[in-house]
């Protein structure tokens, strides 16, 4: 369970943020969300699925990292073996949250619990004046980009809802030491369908902006090998 605070310089002047990468930090993760602005330099590392919400009837992407709750396979001697994190995990234990008076406004909090906050070690949020360090600018910006493009991926979900554009994906995966592994409850976008689009359709998708991450959604496919790969490995390593 998370503990939220605000995040204030009164409040939090010495706080230290950890930025190794170790299970023990939270990483310990099989997927994180993923937002359409961000598919392009997510594919180049991670098969991106889209999960549904069975309370909200929606979809949301996610990057996934390993076959099974708690595995991540891109975690490796105290560092983060890839060019890219997405944001929803380079940005963590910092969240965006809204106002305590109920308004829009959006606020940079904290999750307090979180492994990552050291007392001796780590990024300085704040400098001994109270001004947020350059590593809480880039944070902020991370976050302000993660909940724009959350908030603006509606428009994306819908367009491929109105085109039927998912499908349900099942992937039975046997390893090279004879034990299986099985990703399910995900969908992916159906090639099939989006070839036979009518022109009006792709036009549509076109306009929209929506093309783009769907085929960097479809390119990231090829790395469930790779995914496959680093499973294996780890399996050889013990």
């Amino acid at each position: 369970m998370t503990d939220q605070a605000i995040l204030t310089a009164d409040a939090h002047r010495d706080l230290r943020i950890r930025t190794d990468r170790a299970a023990a930090l939270g990483d310990a993760v099989m997927a994180c969300i993923t937002v359409p602005s961000e598919f392009r330099r997510v594919q180049a590392h991670y098969p991106i699925l889209f999960q549904l919400d069975q309370a909200t009837g929606g979809f949301a992407a996610m990057a996934i990292f390993g076959f099974e709750a708690g595995e991540n396979l891109f975690l490796h001697d105290g560092r983060w073996d890839a060019r890219y994190r997405p944001l929803a995990i380079d940005s963590q234990p910092f969240l965006i949250g809204r106002a305590a008076d109920g308004s829009d406004t959006r606020q940079v909090h904290i999750d307090m619990t979180s492994p990552r906050i050291d007392a001796d070690e780590g990024m300085r949020v704040f400098d001994d004046i109270g001004r947020p360090t350059p590593f809480l600018e880039r944070i902020a910006d991370q976050l302000r980009a993660l909940d724009t493009d959350y908030v603006a991926s509606a428009d994306f979900y819908a367009a491929l809802a109105r085109y039927e554009l998912l499908e349900p994906l099942t992937l039975d995966v046997t390893l090279d030491d004879g034990s299986k592994n099985r990703l399910v409850g995900y969908h992916v976008i159906d090639e099939d369908r989006l070839v036979g689009l009518e022109p009006g359709a792709v036009a549509d998708l076109h306009a929209a902006g929506h093309l783009m991450p769907i085929f960097m959604a479809l390119a990231s496919l090829g790395n469930i090998g790779d995914l496959i790969a680093r499973k294996n490995q780890r399996l050889a390593h013990g």
